[in-house]
């Protein structure tokens, strides 16, 4: 079994001269990152003192932000990703967690470095490229001399996800959670020489470690976006000859609205990949007409299982593509080296196949859902607990006999479920359909109601491009819609939702907006659109 740092190294062996990443301007082949790396590794170990145990990387989209991900795994290190965008106190909460022991910043970066480190304690390390030489040519420690000692058991980093106190949850993965999964999208995907893939995540978000190592772990190149490529996806994709493009759909949303999706706009793209949350058919349909001649796949995952654990391919052709009950594209079956359970409000599971079955025309097979609850996981890429202990509870169970029963071990053990907290559909093929999360179904006056089903029906207006419906923050609960595009009379959304939809799931009040508001990952920012709710003029 092999790491992170051992996989991009045989891969740089394999091809020295091909281009391992192409970011701000410049092009770096595999060869020249290696040597950067290895001189990068020995200056860590020289500022930290020692080998650190853990990494913290304050920087984004640059050489030194790739660069400095890879030396840190050469020490054998844990990567923790920072965001400059974040306050400066979260950060340092998590490099506190985390138990960093130097931070590496770029230019963005830079600016809070020292608030950080003086939080922190930690040392730092600042690898700016602005006002003179830049530090990639001015980087003359020589390579670290000592044998690599990381070892698949090894942390290769930690992600922050929302707590539900408001304080970040700790999701540390190791190497070996990545293994099979990494092997498998390289196949799934034919990723190798050639290819150029696009991820537009950032490095806090963990469908960047899916973009950087799918990559190098192949022979493929890496071409990072800039923030403004992001909201003109087909001229970038297009310019920069992008065979893999990898983002969130809200994305997608905001090119659209920009009319910066043209059709036929990427004709050369080959795969179009989406996660983080649901994808709806709207997205997918204006995604298909810019890439007429990409695959598209719908992933599914949460932090906790490793970048993705599910993934749904719609069929080429849209005549095929399945109805759902939210107006969301299937999530698929969970990946084959990997296990699923459905669990019932009752505390009864049901285990269901793992591979999805397609008819020969490319859509699902015909049948009743088989389970409807909250999806579980295992398999080798479940995580082994959070950094804090006490976020496990009620986050693992057993099952036995067809019953589940919580898993209070202090080490969590390997044949132990993971809780995802989502709600699923199972189609009789397999294939699941992702309701939403357990905490986004509401009860109003004794109802229990699915948002999604609201948003659903409110994007078949013909003037709506995206819909979120929520509950009120305060007072009597009740519903509101937001939604994008153009302005359309309240009455007229009311009606149209009342012929779709009961009496008591109708929004009392519709709100139109320009956008959406989206967090650093691009995902749409639901916790802020509620809170905003309370001083907005509703009508």
């Amino acid at each position: 079994m092999s790491t992170l740092f051992t996989r991009f190294r045989d891969c740089a062996v394999r091809h020295p001269e091909l281009p391992a990443v192409e970011v701000a301007g410049q092009t770096v082949r595999y060869r020249e990152l290696l040597d950067l790396v290895e001189r990068l590794a020995g200056r860590l170990a020289a500022v930290a003192g020692r080998h650190p145990a853990a990494v913290g990387l304050l920087a984004v989209r640059s050489l030194a932000a790739y660069a400095g991900y890879l030396a840190a795994l050469r020490l054998g290190a844990t990567v923790v990703p920072l965001h400059p965008e974040l306050p400066v106190a979260r950060n340092a909460r998590m490099c506190r967690s985390a138990g960093v022991d130097v931070v590496v910043a770029d230019d963005a970066g830079a600016v809070q470095l020292a608030t950080l480190v003086a939080q922190t304690g930690a040392a730092a390390l600042a690898l700016r490229s602005g006002g003179g030489t830049p530090w990639y040519w001015s980087l003359d420690t020589p390579p670290l001399s000592e044998p690599y000692q990381g070892q698949p058991e090894g942390i290769a980093y930690t992600l922050f996800t929302s707590g539900s106190t408001g304080e970040p949850k700790g999701v540390p993965i190791r190497h070996r959670n990545l293994d099979r999964y990494l092997t498998h999208c390289i196949d799934r995907y034919g990723v190798g020489p050639g290819a150029r893939l696009a991820p537009a995540f950032e490095l806090t978000f963990d469908g960047s470690v899916f973009g950087m190592f799918v990559t190098w772990c192949s022979g493929a190149t890496l071409v990072v976006p800039r923030p403004e490529d992001l909201l003109a996806p087909a001229r970038f994709v297009t310019a920069r000859q992008v065979t893999h493009w990898f983002s969130v759909p809200s994305l997608v949303s905001i090119a659209h609205r920009q009319r910066m999706l043209p059709v036929a706009g990427m004709p050369e793209l080959r795969w179009s990949l989406f996660g983080g949350e649901q994808l709806t058919f709207d997205q997918a349909r204006a995604w298909a007409a810019a890439a007429p001649h990409s695959v598209i796949e719908n992933l599914y995952g949460p932090t906790e299982v490793t970048i993705s654990c599910t993934g749904y391919r719609l069929p080429a052709d849209p005549a095929y593509w399945p109805a759902t009950p939210n107006g969301t594209v299937p999530i698929g079956p969970v990946h084959p080296h990997l296990e699923m359970v459905v669990l019932a409000e009752d505390g009864l599971t049901e285990v269901v196949p793992t591979e999805g079955g397609l008819t020969e025309d490319g859509s699902t097979r015909d049948g009743p859902a088989t389970a409807d609850g909250e999806l579980c996981v295992r398999g080798p890429q479940r995580f082994d607990g959070y950094l804090d202990p006490a976020d496990n509870q009620g986050r693992f169970i057993y099952v036995e006999a067809g019953r589940a029963r919580p898993c209070d071990d202090p080490v969590v053990p390997g044949d132990a479920w993971y809780r995802t907290g989502d709600r699923v559909r199972v189609g009789a093929d397999g294939v699941m359909v992702h309701l939403g999360r357990l905490d986004d179904q509401v009860k109003i006056r004794g109802y229990r109601i699915e948002l999604g089903e609201i948003e659903s029906v409110l994007r078949e207006h013909p003037k709506v491009l995206d819909a979120v419906a929520l509950v009120s923050p305060a007072g009597s609960p009740a519903l509101h819609a937001v939604y994008t595009g153009e302005p359309v009379d309240p009455a007229e959304l009311a009606t149209l939702a009342g012929e779709r939809l009961p009496p008591y799931m109708l929004p009392a009040h519709y709100r139109y907006v320009d956008a959406l508001p989206v967090n650093v990952h691009g995902k749409v920012d639901r916790r802020r659109l509620t809170a905003e709710l309370g001083g907005a003029d509703l009508y």
